[in-house]
């Protein structure tokens, strides 16, 4: 085989490859591929050196690792809200079309899988890298090379992103359950966890045997000129990628409720499993404008499908203590099997909820589960009992220290603060990576400090001294002075580390960040509508702050006193009439709503989401809604899109 003939081959090897694995429809057979292919990997190994990069001998594996290497996405991947019932999606589409006028929406169905991302430069796949937080997740390039519905090399050589999900067939995925019972191994649990599984074996070659497939969904960051995604995405189809067995672009909340059922009915035969359809606005520009909250695309929503339901027993009530106090009844079940998952147990949320349902121990319920929502009971089937059930009361006494508990009503609290419970899990989260990350102190270890009488709290970690750890069991002195150092280190952390490290319910690293960056080392004595007029900062979010501050504050400045956290400065901006104001957007506007906001932003305006008292300025462009009438009941200052644009500062 000469090099003429070589590139010829991987020609043809690619397009019988991709006719059996994209389009389904095999025009070779096995014979003549695998003599094809082995008359190529011949070549390649004579010449090693003039390998091409689309040749589908790297899709073999083989690649052993000992872990996977940390990779940032380019632009972030965003999780979905998640909605459940027509009129929720009536909700969505008013607020859309309320911000920015009549649109129309894509559909395509949810696939249940591992979320992945795709680089490609100069038209060859230089990183794949799952989803992680969104901004950093884990490089698996070597086993994605593997799955061959993914190209190696595109007919597109500007960088692009393209992201999609990472699944396996339901046929596969009982194959591969056989083949796990004849070896005497447990079988997976669902295709989903396979799927993500696989992606993430340290061995590739157990990746390539396992025949992932990967349908794209987005697109991150690209150069492409599209007026709607609908069209973006049959290019990127046309690049070499799966196209979904079924999408549909809708006009209005009918056309949505029809392709929905139609799904529905489509679910069993689909080969892969579906949880939902997601919704997306067609057009660009205008998602755009749309904008984010701090966890999702304002511009489509996930639509699920009706949760599967199963009958079982409340065996037991048992009680959960959070790291701030609330006590949480959870309901141990007969064990039963929904959509490939065994259900052990329930979360019953507060003891309203169980006289709300007049639940006993010892009821048959009514369980639903609905993808990776967390399984609820529905109904109790009260028909059935036979006189063995309990009454459950609402417990007096923690079932960690059995000190008295406080019962709000809604919620039952735990109020000593040296409950194991509480200390142990506010530390290990204080402790871990995002909060202030002490390397090294673990749950085990933060266990055995609390069970020896070492630390009582959060504030004792920086009273520990190399001495208080020799004597622990599977201590050295090495051991203990890396542990000293790594919590000594931690002093100069930056003070949203330390918030987040707080463990403050609703308030994570993006939130915490906000905050610190809003207010320093003020933030103990703020408002709530300081808070609330932060952009991304909803109403649950600042009563919760308030509510920690109110219980926590001397423990909070103490924390100030030992670690002395760093505060992350603003950038120095020259005056003018936004600096240090709060500023609100509303209505469609010419530029993206992205851009408007960060134009602002680097004169020094703090946009909100929201119009309150304490707004200075409402920035409108057309089809105005809600906030321009609230803004004009509180007598906020109003300024068109149009004034800011002849002024030179859009």
């Amino acid at each position: 085989m000469n090099s003429i003939e070589y590139k010829n081959s991987i020609e043809i090897l690619n397009k019988w490859a991709y006719s059996y694995y994209v389009e389904d429809n095999p025009i070779a057979t096995d014979e003549e591929y695998d003599r094809l292919y082995h008359r190529v990997l011949e070549y390649e190994r004579e010449n090693p050196d003039n390998i091409l990069d689309n040749s589908p001998t790297k899709r073999v594996g083989g690649i052993i690792k000992d872990g996977f290497k940390k990779a940032k996405h380019i632009l972030r991947m965003w999780s979905m809200q998640d909605i459940f019932i027509k009129d929720e999606v009536k909700e969505w589409i008013d607020r859309v079309q309320r911000d920015i006028g009549e649109v129309s929406f894509f559909c395509e169905p949810k696939f249940d899988g591992a979320s992945l991302n795709l680089i490609y430069q100069d038209g060859k796949l230089k990183k794949a890298i799952t989803r992680g937080n969104g901004e950093i997740g884990e490089d698996v390039t070597e086993n994605v090379k593997t799955i061959y519905s993914i190209p190696l090399t595109i007919n597109h050589k500007e960088l692009i992103e393209i992201r999609g999900e990472v699944v396996i067939s339901k046929d596969d995925f009982e194959k591969i359950n056989i083949e796990r019972l004849k070896e005497g191994k447990e079988p997976f649990a669902n295709p989903r966890n396979t799927a993500s599984g696989s992606l993430r074996q340290l061995d590739s070659s157990v990746t390539a045997k396992r025949h992932l497939l990967f349908y794209p969904w987005g697109v991150g960051e690209n150069s492409l000129d599209y007026e709607f995604l609908s069209n973006k995405m049959e290019f990127i189809y046309s690049l070499g990628f799966l196209k979904p067995p079924y999408s549909r672009k809708c006009s209005n909340l009918d056309d949505i409720e029809e392709f929905y059922r139609f799904l529905i009915l489509k679910r069993d035969e689909i080969e892969i499993q579906m949880d939902g359809m997601v919704i997306k606005v067609d057009n660009i520009t205008k998602a755009d404008q749309l904008g984010y909250t701090i966890k999702y695309p304002k511009s489509m929503v996930a639509y699920k499908f009706p949760a599967i339901e199963k009958v079982t027993k409340v065996e037991d009530i048992t009680l959960q203590v959070g790291r701030t106090g609330v006590i949480t009844p959870v309901a141990n079940l007969t064990p039963i099997d929904i959509d490939g998952a065994v259900v052990k147990r329930a979360t019953l949320h507060n003891f309203d909820e169980i006289e709300k349902k007049g639940l006993m121990v010892g009821d048959s319920i009514i369980l639903i589960r609905s993808g990776d929502v967390i399984p609820k009971i529905t109904k109790v089937l009260k028909d059935r009992r036979d006189g063995t059930q309990k009454e459950i009361k609402r417990p007096k006494n923690c079932p960690i220290c059995n000190s008295e508990l406080l019962d709000e009503g809604k919620t039952i609290k735990c109020q000593n603060l040296e409950c194991l419970a509480r200390v142990e899990n506010s530390i290990i989260h204080f402790a871990k990576k995002g909060s202030m990350g002490i390397e090294g102190l673990g749950s085990n270890i933060v266990k055995l400090l609390i069970k020896e009488k070492k630390i009582k709290n959060i504030l004792d970690l920086y009273k520990l001294k190399k001495e208080d750890l020799q004597d622990l069991d599977g201590f050295g002195e090495k051991r203990a002075e890396k542990i000293i150092k790594v919590i000594e280190d931690s002093r100069d952390k930056e003070l949203k580390n330390l918030i987040n490290g707080l463990g403050i319910e609703h308030i994570g690293e993006v939130a915490s960040r906000k905050i610190a960056l809003e207010f320093g080392l003020d933030l103990v004595d703020v408002s709530y509508d300081e808070l609330i007029a932060i952009d991304g900062i909803g109403e649950e979010m600042a009563n919760s702050f308030l509510e920690f501050m109110r219980v926590n504050r001397d423990l909070v400045l103490k924390l100030f006193d030992i670690i002395q956290p760093t505060i992350e400065k603003r950038e120095r901006i020259e005056e003018n009439i936004f600096k240090d104001k709060r500023v609100v957007l509303t209505g469609t506007m010419s530029l993206s709503r992205n851009i408007v906001k960060s134009i602002l932003e680097r004169l020094g305006a703090k946009v909100s989401s929201s119009v309150s008292k304490s707004t200075d300025y409402l920035i409108y462009g057309k089809n105005t809604g809600s906030k321009y009438k609230k803004a004009l009941e509180l007598g906020v200052k109003l300024i068109s899109e149009d004034e800011l644009i002849k002024k030179g500062i859009l």
